[in-house]
């Protein structure tokens, strides 16, 4: 039990940093290399499915990506991005802190409900899949918004011969 606390109140932390990074974020101009990073660096966390401890079978697998799928739909919903002063800036959206607030409680009463029955490893593998299914499919869709917005700039600032 000791071990859902801890993990619980991990994940808590790190949804609120995300939080405040992705608010802060809108501030700065995006990149396609701010896009399509973070879920290269959170790939690396398969690593953990080289311990038994860690391993879920295929059911498990498809589950937790799923679900996450379904989860990043509305972050999909949620992220815009906007060209200010030829600069593309991701838009600020005040629904974004609650709805990821609200996908963190999700996971958190999804996780002490599951702990029952799963190993904490196991359960632990679950959800990392389900937050790699959650990223992946989000940043594809800012990226793809991201380069129609960037064509559309690099044509403005043609036409403008700049």
């Amino acid at each position: 039990m000791l071990e859902i606390i801890v993990s619980s109140v991990l994940a808590l932390c790190m949804g609120l940093l995300v939080i405040f990074v992705r608010m802060k974020a809108s501030h700065k101009p995006a990149s396609a290399k701010k896009i399509i990073l973070p879920p290269i660096f959170m790939s690396t966390g398969m690593l953990m499915f080289i311990e038994p401890f860690f391993r879920v079978n295929l059911t498990e697998i498809l589950e937790a990506v799923l679900v996450g799928m379904l989860f990043s739909i509305v972050l999909v919903k949620t992220s815009r991005f906007e060209i200010r002063e030829n600069d593309i800036f991701l838009k600020r959206s005040k629904a974004f802190g609650f709805i990821l607030i609200g996908l963190l409680l999700i996971r958190l009463v999804a996780k002490l409900i599951l702990s029952a029955e799963i190993d904490v490893g196991q359960l632990s593998g679950m959800f990392y899949l389900l937050a790699f299914g959650m990223i992946v499919p989000w940043r594809i869709a800012m990226y793809i918004q991201y380069r129609k917005l960037y064509k559309e700039l690099e044509n403005n600032m043609q036409t403008k011969g700049v």
